[in-house]
């Protein structure tokens, strides 16, 4: 397994949208646990492809405090939402920016699991928003898109000043 590089907001790649993976094989597993081991190190909580520049419909999650439940989407479709709940969500793309997001309280979700299989999930609370803001990525969005104008430019003009002073 490999440590994957995440891209950072503003970069353009981070607003490419994802295509759809036609084939479970040895090489999206292996994208899979890469993803994985570069979550869990970052650390976070959820990943999309899109994130560590592979344009594909392949997002990884896992929302357990012991980092021992993780989930895999594969070409993910949101079939169903109700409610609205407020959350404030983070991301690996925006390091140490926190912001409140209006999202789907619940969702259900279609997708493909590690071995291609299809499954369906009802989710709620944290596991929701986590879907809902990954799925974003494979739309080529990043949840500060949601924000004021303002906000959104602060946040830019931030992520660009790190980048240039790494």
């Amino acid at each position: 397994m490999a440590l994957l590089n995440i891209l950072n907001y503003p970069d353009p790649r981070l607003h490419t949208v994802a295509k759809p993976i036609k084939e479970v094989n040895a090489e999206i597993r292996r994208l899979i646990d890469d993803m994985a081991q570069t979550m869990y190190d970052a650390p976070g909580i959820g990943l999309a492809a899109t994130q560590v520049n592979q344009h594909i419909q392949l997002i990884v999650i896992d929302t357990s405090k012991e980092q021992n439940q993780l989930q895999v989407f594969i070409n993910p479709k949101i079939v169903s939402k109700s409610g609205l709940q407020d959350y404030e969500e983070g991301c690996l793309s925006v390091p140490g920016v926190y912001e409140s997001v209006t999202r789907a309280e619940k969702i259900t979700v279609e997708a493909l699991d590690k071995q291609g299989k299809p499954f369906k999930l009802d989710a709620e609370g944290l596991l929701s928003v986590c879907i809902q803001h990954e799925m974003d990525h494979l739309l080529g969005k990043v949840f500060v898109e949601y924000l004021s104008p303002l906000k959104r430019n602060r946040i830019k003009t931030k992520m660009v000043k790190l980048q240039r002073d790494r």
